[in-house]
């Protein structure tokens, strides 16, 4: 394995998922919030799955997103 591919590979795909991540989220709240389902003073559960096929890694990140 080559250490310096491998960690700027991994850094490019952590980099995309945290862009991405956060344009649903933003855009999920939002939506929420104008259609009166959030009223935007919340505390939401939030939880991330993450898995490496040939690897086996199957992990569940989670955590709190508060909103004021």
């Amino acid at each position: 394995m080559d250490e310096d591919v491998f960690n700027i590979q991994l850094r490019k795909f952590l980099k995309k998922v945290g862009i991405q991540s956060q344009r649903e989220i933003e855009q999920a709240v939002r939506d929420g919030i104008a259609s009166g389902v959030l009223k935007g003073n919340e505390t939401l559960n939030a939880s991330v799955r993450l898995q490496l096929g040939e690897t086996g890694l199957d992990v569940t990140i989670k955590d709190d997103i508060k909103l004021a």
